[in-house]
This record gives structure tokens, sequence and C-alpha cells, in this order.
């Protein structure tokens, strides 16, 4: 159980997702008093536009209220309801209500950093470790603009370290997909040491290793020979209807690839530059192994937690930690340096 959370720490820690420089607050559902009326099991982000509170754990209960994206919400107690047969059983109390899981990303391993004073050029990865920062773009004609928000456990390649808007350390990010720079503060961002992204099991020979990805289970297994090194559920794309805007079926292809890219850190969504925090734009996507020419990929997933049920456009969602891992173990084996690496990989059969 995480330690009592008084009102003023949840106020200092909305703070601290909002980032340095002046957002609306995010405590206007705040109780009267200093205290919360029972212990917290942990904190939750809204992950999407909007989701209900329900005044039961029941879909077709009533709805209480509506809480909306970046919202940061006490977790008083974990439900789980196993004739929810759509969704993951899982639910919250909370304040007002119970919240499904679905679009809730747990943040309970917040905390700041001790920024560096110095990165090199080529690039350390970095791992944001609040809520969410928002991040700036320092232009010569409008000044310190903001643009997107990145979010707990997101990864992105940090290339400097420059004096912020606040006069204090901030990291300078690339992005891969755009190739622009823009900064977030140095505290919220923890670099990431090398040694945490070594291959694992790398004396086992290329053809000892194999992936398989069942559709109907929703769930992904990692062989060496024949010993399951890793078995854990997944989220596979829903189906389109009807043609989609590039022509590529959200559905996860079914059939035999083979691991063909790996990138640590990868922007996805429709690659443009906004401050729209529901625009379709997913900058720092984790530990991202491509086996498919159309983009299909594995990847940690910061967005829902609904994994054993599908729910991408197309690539195979999986908790951040056990895609770290994926990533590590796939082959082609990765420096920890290197932004991108091409090979033809482990195998992997989709069914």
């Amino acid at each position: 159980m995480l330690p009592k959370l008084s009102r003023r720490d949840f106020l200092k820690l909305s703070s601290l997702a909002a980032g340095s420089l002046a957002f609306a607050p995010l405590n206007d559902w705040f109780p009267d008093g200093e205290g919360f009326p029972a212990d917290i099991i942990g904190i939750g982000r809204v992950g999407t536009v909007e989701i209900d509170v329900y005044h039961k754990p029941e879909f077709d209960a009533a709805t209480v209220k509506k809480l909306h994206r970046d919202e940061l919400i006490p977790l008083f107690e974990e439900i789980i309801e196993p004739e929810d047969w759509h969704n993951s059983p899982r639910w919250y109390r909370t304040l007002d209500g119970f919240v499904h899981s679905t679009h809730i990303q747990r943040v309970d391993g917040r905390h700041m950093n001790q920024p560096l004073i110095w990165l090199p050029e080529e690039g350390w990865l970095g791992e944001i470790t609040v809520p969410y920062t928002r991040a700036y773009r320092n232009t010569f004609t409008y000044g310190w603009v903001p643009l997107y928000r990145l979010y707990y456990q997101s990864v992105h390649w940090a290339t400097g370290v420059e004096e912020g808007p606040d006069g204090e350390p901030w990291y300078r990010l690339e992005d891969e997909l755009l190739k622009i720079e823009y900064h977030i503060p140095g505290k919220h961002m923890r670099i990431i040491h090398p040694d945490e992204l070594a291959p694992i099991s790398p004396h086992i020979p290329w053809e000892k290793k194999r992936i398989e990805v069942s559709i109907p289970d929703q769930a992904m297994y990692a062989y060496e020979d024949d010993k399951l090194v890793l078995k854990t559920k997944v989220s596979t794309g829903i189906p389109s209807v009807g043609v989609t805007g590039n022509g590529i079926p959200t559905a996860t292809p079914t059939g035999r690839f083979n691991v063909s890219v790996k990138m640590p850190s990868k922007h996805m969504g429709d690659g443009k530059m906004t401050d729209n925090i529901n625009a379709y734009e997913l900058p720092g996507v984790p530990w991202v192994c491509f086996f498919d020419q159309n983009g299909v990929a594995f990847h940690g997933t910061y967005w829902h937690d609904n994994f054993g049920y599908k729910m991408s456009h197309g690539c195979v969602n999986m908790l951040m930690e056990e895609a770290k891992w994926l990533y590590r173990w796939v082959l082609p084996e990765t420096e920890a340096s290197s932004w991108e690496t091409r090979g033809y990989g482990t195998s992997v059969h989709v069914y």
C-alpha cells in the first residue's frame, strides 16, 4: 500500500504533472479538508478524452460524473468483476464512485530527478517519471511555445541540456519522426543507464528464439527452443470497417514474420506538431519491435490498461516492462546508443 496522501500532497502532485510553467490546475474535484477518507492504493491518470464514473462497478450502473484526459485520480480499492467479458475485469473505487481500468494509467512510481549538466549530441535515452510534462519549443519569433504532453514511462532521446524559461536545466529532445527539437524540465526525465538495455539471453542461437501471438487468446508467448520464457496478455488490432484513410487494415495481420527493425523510441500517430492533447500523436512510444512491412510492431503502451482485449490500430500493445524485456530479448541485438537497428531477427507467428 502506498503511504497516506494528504490533499496538500495531491495538489503538489498535480502541480508536478502540469510542468514548470502555468497550466490550469487539476484540483477542481478535490474534497474539502486536508486528507482523504481512506488510504490510497495508487494514483491513476485518465488516458483518453473522457471516462465515466459509475455509482457501482458495472457499466449499466448510473453515471455519477465524467473525468477528462490527464485528470489525476486517487484510487482507494481495486475490484475484480469476472463477469465482465468485454473488457478487463478490473475496476477502481475513487472519491466519487467507480471507474473501469481500461483508460487509467497507473502513475504510482512518479518521482522527480536531479538533471544532468551535460548530454552527448548523439543523445541518451530518457524516461518520463511524472504523470505528464508539457514539451515546449524555443522559437525565434514567439519564444517558448507549447507542444506535446509527454507521458509517464514514455521514452525519448535527450540530446542536450539548456536553460529553460524558468532558469532551470531543461533537456533538449529530438523527435526522430519530424526531426524537430523541443524541451522539457530535466527533473521530469530519468536518463536510462545502458546496462538496463543489455541483451537478454544473447547466447541462445538465432533459430532457437521465437514468438507466437494468439489473436483469440490475446496472448503472446516467447520461447527459447521449447522453453516458454514469457507469457503475457497483449492487445492486438481492432478490425476496421471499410477502407481506412491510409489503406492499411487495422486488424493485426496473421502469418509468419520476422522482427526487422527495433527502435527504443518512436513517434506514432499522424505526425503533426500540435499542442492539442486530444490529437492522435504519440511521441515516445517505447521499446518498438517492427515485424511487418506496414509498420506493425510490438511496443509498450501507456494510453490504456485493457490488455487481453483488442485495442490497437494493428500493433501488438504490451505492458511497459514486458515490452522492454522483449526489446532486449529479440534479435537483432542493438546497442543502447542506437536510434534504429535493422536486421533479420526473431521469428514471429501470429495466428
